[in-house]
């Protein structure tokens, strides 16, 4: 009893200490024009994140104008107010920890209060009577700071959003007053982002003390949401989850290529406390954590600091998919600039001399910007060797020259190099028994430390500006105690995931341009692969026309065009003979043609794998007019997709790119399949333009014509579009 009271006046020191600081901010006045402020998703205005104070001084308010997120601070720090401003949607029922650290075995909450009996929601006039409990890691402190770079991207390719994310920073500081504790220090930052709805959240856990520790299990983010649905009965696995809130974090694997399967960290719970749901058993999927699966099972030695995952919360205010996704593309533009990286590449298949340069002049004629050296090709850069870094960097030199980019591809997994080397199953002691691809390098193993120490060497030695990567660390667990990148199966899954991550973020901060199969963007990663099944390649070149544009319909719901690649193989590429291939192009110029433009005005790069890009004069002057035209275009085609009608080869399809703030305010891509001609009377939605009242429409380069917006902000217009062909509509 005299312990808890001693440990209780020492928190209303602290906060005394906190409550002197928190009334330097400014007083928080509620804005009612916010609720019916103009689309976010159009309209760039002066939504900025402050940080504010209550009335009452007991609460530090986040805003931006988009998202508010409020904490009571006593007698501990709480989350008790998450609001979408955009409608007015609160999303927070219930008061709990911030986070929850699990050190040496035992669990400790950070921050939280208690005592609400009511989980269904929170009422304010409850919260003077929450109490906290000594045991948890208490609130000491604030710190707020403008937003510093996660990942110092250094640009060097066309980019369509060249800024780096502002807004601001609050970090809560928490200590415990528990002996075995003494010393650790756990902050949580929050970095509200300026004119969006986004707020990410991490914590680091600071070692002050003079023992190491084993940091098992950190969960960093525990929310109380609102339910989706009133199911009486269903498991909460398989009821809908809270879809108010989107949440994505850095640490995403399965070579999946899309963000919601990679996901690994969001975990969506039921909450026995709340007695008042409609579930008879109390499943409802109403407790969001946020955690990696396994680990990190790191030791943090005295003076070590450890940083978790990060959070992104994005806040969502419709159900249109479409919708959605524009604010999704809308995030990876605000905290992924270097995803709008977009340089126009081939993929050449030899490292001859010869071949590479002529390959390099070509570009130089065509309006390329860079070769990527292809798998087969024969490059080797974990090869080091003088010689070997001396003949590539006489290549990059030649082609920076020429102002083009010059770079190359490497696998890591599917590959086996040793029992020792590659990853050891927990349960039966042997390699690669249940490794994701067959086979796996341990990354890290000596070898796979190796692996990445040649690859910077090489990178560095020879100047190279791209790296493709063939299956990075998507997961693998690994039970060897002798590799020095891990101690043993805990740290197994973490430690390679660092590795993975902190060479991506290498590569960003050097310029280097990065392809890689699995959803590693937000550490600083350009392109994922667009979504394909690769044997379809080598069906006939009709039959990939069509499903290629298929894929780029479906894989640009959720992901900006900069983050995709496509493929279209000008040499034969796992089978399909003559049909399935552009080469000799002179004599295919039509399919090669409908790729390009379908591609290109998806606003994707398409890996073109072969020994060139043309063969004769007619073939380069196709080759340039397209690029010609995408560049004309560029910064519209990169832009968000509207999805207007979905491939079929039964009736017309297309796509429709939008931009208020491009002087192109639209330009939409419309596909013929038939063998007739068609016309066709198409909705143009052009509420995403920014368009008011009226849109003046050109057909390719024709006769501009005025057309009326109707109160959806859409336009009925009738196009022609020859047999087996295309158009395009510039949009003003």
């Amino acid at each position: 009893m005299r312990r808890s009271l001693i440990l209780l006046c020492l928190i209303q020191s602290v906060f005394s200490q906190a409550q002197d600081k928190i009334l330097s901010l400014p007083i928080y006045v509620k804005n009612e024009k916010s609720f019916n402020q103009q689309d976010w998703l159009i309209q760039k205005t002066n939504r900025f994140a402050e940080v504010y104070q209550s009335a009452d001084h007991k609460d530090i308010i986040l805003d931006n104008g988009l998202l508010k997120r409020s904490f009571r601070l006593q007698p501990n720090l709480a989350c008790i107010d998450f609001t979408n401003l955009s409608n007015s949607e609160q999303l927070l029922r219930a008061v709990g920890p911030e986070a929850r650290l699990t050190i040496n075995g035992t669990n400790y909450a950070i921050g939280g209060l208690y005592g609400q009996k009511e989980k269904a929601y929170l009422l304010n006039k409850w919260m003077d009577g929450f109490t906290a409990n000594p045991s948890d890691f208490q609130f000491k402190s604030f710190t707020i700071s403008a937003i510093t770079p996660y990942v110092n991207w250094k640009s060097t390719k066309w980019a369509a959003n060249q800024q780096q994310a502002k807004g601001k920073m609050v970090t809560f500081n928490f200590e415990s007053e528990i002996h075995e504790l003494k010393g650790i220090e756990v902050q949580v930052h929050y970095e509200l982002y300026d004119d969006i709805p986004l707020i990410c959240k991490w914590l680091s856990v600071n070692n002050n003390s003079k023992k190491e520790i084993k940091l098992d299990h950190i969960v960093n983010e525990i929310l109380a949401v609102h339910e989706e649905e009133s199911a009486v009965v269903g498991k909460t696995a398989e009821m809908k989850s809270p879809h108010g809130i989107y949440i994505e974090s850095n640490y995403a694997f399965n070579n999946s290529m899309t963000a919601h399967l990679s996901d690994q960290t969001t975990h969506w719970k039921k909450d026995t406390t709340y007695t008042s749901q409609v579930n008879y058993d109390l499943n409802t999927p109403c407790i969001l954590e946020v955690y990696p699966p396994i680990g990190p099972g790191i030791m943090l030695a005295p003076g070590q600091t450890f940083k978790s995952i990060r959070t992104n919360e994005l806040l969502l205010d419709s159900y249109d998919r479409q919708r959605n996704g524009l604010a999704q593309c809308a995030m990876y533009r605000k905290i992924a600039p270097w995803a709008t990286e977009n340089p126009i590449f081939m993929h050449l298949t030899s490292i001859d001399s010869k071949v590479v340069k002529g390959a390099i002049d070509q570009c130089v004629n065509t309006g390329y910007e860079g070769v990527i050296l292809s798998f087969s090709s024969g490059l080797n850069m974990e090869d080091t060797s003088p010689k070997n870094i001396e003949y590539f960097k006489e290549l990059t030199d030649y082609a920076h020259r020429k102002g083009i980019l010059l770079g190359g591809y490497s696998l890591f997994s599917s590959r086996k190099i040793n029992d020792q080397e590659d990853v050891i199953d927990p349960k039966t002691g042997k390699a690669d028994v249940h490794a994701l691809f067959g086979h796996a390098p341990c990354l890290g193993s000596d070898w796979g430390l190796k692996y990445l120490s040649n690859l910077k060497k090489f990178i560095t030695a020879t100047g190279f500006d791209i790296f493709e990567n063939d299956g990075p660390y998507a997961g693998d667990v690994c039970a060897s105690a002798k590799h020095p990148g891990h101690k043993g199966l805990d740290d197994s899954q973490w430690a390679q995931m660092e590795l993975q991550k902190g060479f991506y973020r290498w590569c960003a901060e050097n310029g280097v341009f990065v392809n890689a199969p699995d959803w590693y963007f937000l550490d600083g990663t350009n392109k994922v692969a667009l979504g394909y099944r690769e044997v379809n390649f080598s069906l006939p070149r009709e039959q990939q026309i069509l499903l290629n544009r298929q894929n780029i319909y479906d894989g640009t719901w959720e992901k900006m065009p900069s983050m995709s690649w496509g493929f279209v193989p000008l040499t034969e590429y796992q089978g399909g003979g003559a049909a399935a291939t552009l080469e000799p192009l002179a004599e295919h110029l039509d399919a090669y043609e409908k790729l390009m433009v379908q591609y290109y005005g998806g606003g994707i790069q398409a890996c073109y794998r072969g020994p060139r890009l043309y063969d004769t004069e007619e073939t380069k002057k196709l080759v340039q007019k397209v690029i010609g035209w995408y560049k004309k275009y560029r910064m519209i085609l990169n832009s968000d997709i509207i999805h207007l009608r979905r491939p079929d080869g039964m009736d017309w399809d297309g796509i429709l790119h939008v931009n208020p703030e491009t002087k192109e305010k639209g330009l939409a891509m419309l596909y013929n399949p038939l063998d007739e001609a068609i016309s066709r009377q198409i909705k143009l939605p052009l509420y995403y333009t920014g368009l008011k009242k009226k849109a003046v429409i050109r057909e390719k380069e024709g006769e501009a014509k005025t057309y009326p917006l109707d109160g959806e902000g859409n336009v009925i217009y009738t196009v022609k579009i020859p047999a087996n062909g295309y158009t395009w509509l510039e949009i003003e």
